[in-house]
């Protein structure tokens, strides 16, 4: 492969967005969590979930944080390697990143400072009310961000004048059915990535015997959801794949590693695509499940690779791998939360140390999914970066030099990796530390009605508790 500007700057581009993705996307579900918890610290007085919310507010403001910092630098990337998609596209692309700033920053600025520091200054009321429109700006940033994506996905509402793609319908731009698709789909996987961390971050602490009220709250709590959530994610992720068949034919081509049209077309399971050759090596697949899966008909004629021009034809490699990745991330989410919720049915959860493990290593499970979502469709959206309407290689800045690029990555992969480290390793120490001692939060209102998820008496009244090092 060669290293020319055009490649240098999508390895860039990628480095810079994968770091930062993980982190909006954890906050989206912290976000809703905290504004869930305090709002039942208010519903029930339980201290619990006080030490509960204040735990989590301590690793929500430095992934926030993180998320800020490692996401400045993406806006600089338009200017300096994409000057040609800024100029052809900014007339569209700049007011919905604007608007990202009006709404979902100015909601998340006016009422962060509130969740730090407000909580002994404002009304228990008003508190939860910061709470709610911090999580409901996290959200609106992912509404602009997805629009945005959305549009360069299946860019419609738009009309080309003087070489330059203006908007000739927001409605449809903001608004349309990819968007409704795509948008419901990042936030379940936002909420999923939350719900699992949660819930391993309990697992933890019952297999170490430390917080166990607060454990309780988290392993039940995290389980339950993401029972509930996997399936609405996998409808969802069925809608995604049917709006890639009809608007990017050769994308579906790629994702199914399926090199000549077939009818009735089978199912690929696993193997190793042999681009050069363009066959597939090691192939498990299954005969006719590939029509019924895209078009519900059991001897449909499925469009291969081979109908489109070389050209125009994505890799296959990455969105082959990075969907089956992302459907197995999403398999083992619906393992662990529903067996997970008929352990804790039966009165087993916490004695199962078997499963405690295993839902304590699933925590990835999101991050993975999210990643490889996320690269199956940019890199199968290739050569295109507003699909169909402008080629990635004629968006780059023309006066892009291969030293400079060079150098500029060299320079982002230091400065992440050193910043991104330091980060992770302090949420580490925040979630081995785990919630504050009971002496060390002032309850605003006494116990009025036992924990939910939890019957016995340390967990309705957040006593003392076993530390085991």
């Amino acid at each position: 492969m060669e290293l020319d500007p055009v490649i240098l700057s999508r390895i860039q581009f990628a480095f810079v967005i994968s770091f930062h993705i993980i982190f909006p996307a954890f906050t989206i579900g912290l976000g809703a969590w905290l504004a869930t918890i305090e709002g039942m610290r208010l519903a029930t007085g339980n201290p619990v979930y006080r030490r509960i919310f204040d735990f989590w507010l301590r690793i929500f403001a430095v992934s926030f944080g993180m998320g800020v910092v490692t996401g400045v630098v993406m806006a600089f990337q338009f200017g300096t390697n994409w000057g040609v998609l800024a100029e052809k596209t900014g007339s569209i692309q700049g007011p919905l990143l604007g608007y990202e700033s009006f709404t979902a920053f100015m909601l998340e600025a006016s009422f962060f400072g509130v969740l730090l520091l407000g909580r002994d200054r404002v009304r228990p009321g008003f508190y939860f009310f910061a709470c709610c429109m911090v999580s409901l700006g996290t959200m609106f940033s992912s509404f602009w961000i997805l629009a945005n994506n959305s549009w360069m996905q299946v860019p419609v509402g738009h009309e080309i004048v003087d070489g330059r793609i203006v908007p000739a319908d927001w409605r449809e731009i903001v608004l349309g059915s990819v968007m409704m698709v795509r948008w419901p789909h990042m936030l379940l996987a936002a909420f999923l990535t939350s719900a699992m961390c949660i819930s391993a971050t309990g697992a933890w602490y019952v297999l170490r015997r430390i917080h166990n009220a607060e454990a309780r709250v988290m392993l039940h709590w995290g389980l339950g959801l993401a029972a509930v959530l996997i399936p609405i994610q996998l409808f969802f992720g069925h809608l995604t794949g049917l709006y890639v068949l009809k608007h990017q034919p050769a994308k579906f081509a790629a994702i199914e590693a399926r090199w000549q049209t077939q009818q009735p077309a089978s199912e690929v399971l696993i193997a190793w695509p042999d681009s050069a050759s363009r066959r597939n090596l090691f192939a498990l697949e299954i005969p006719k499940l590939g029509s019924f899966i895209a078009s519900g008909n059991w001897t449909a004629r499925e469009t291969g690779l081979d109908a489109f021009p070389v050209e125009d034809r994505p890799p296959v490699l990455i969105p082959f791998f990075g969907f089956r990745i992302m459907v197995g991330m999403g398999l083992i989410m619906l393992a662990v939360s529903w067996f997970g919720n008929l352990l804790r049915f039966t009165g087993r959860l916490e004695s199962s140390r078997w499963f405690l493990w295993a839902t304590f290593l699933s925590f990835p499970t999101g991050f993975i999914a999210i990643l490889t979502g996320w690269y199956t469709a940019e890199v199968g959206r290739q050569p295109w970066v507003v699909y169909g309407v402008l080629r990635t290689k004629d968006a780059v800045t023309p006066s892009l030099q291969t030293s400079d690029l060079v150098v500029s990555l060299i320079i982002y992969v230091l400065a992440y990796s050193v910043f991104v480290s330091f980060g992770t390793y302090y949420i580490y120490k925040l979630l081995r530390d785990g919630p504050a001692n009971a002496a060390d939060v002032i309850p605003n209102a006494t116990p009025s009605r036992p924990l939910a998820f939890a019957d016995d008496a340390e967990s309705a009244t957040g006593g003392q508790r076993e530390r085991v090092r």
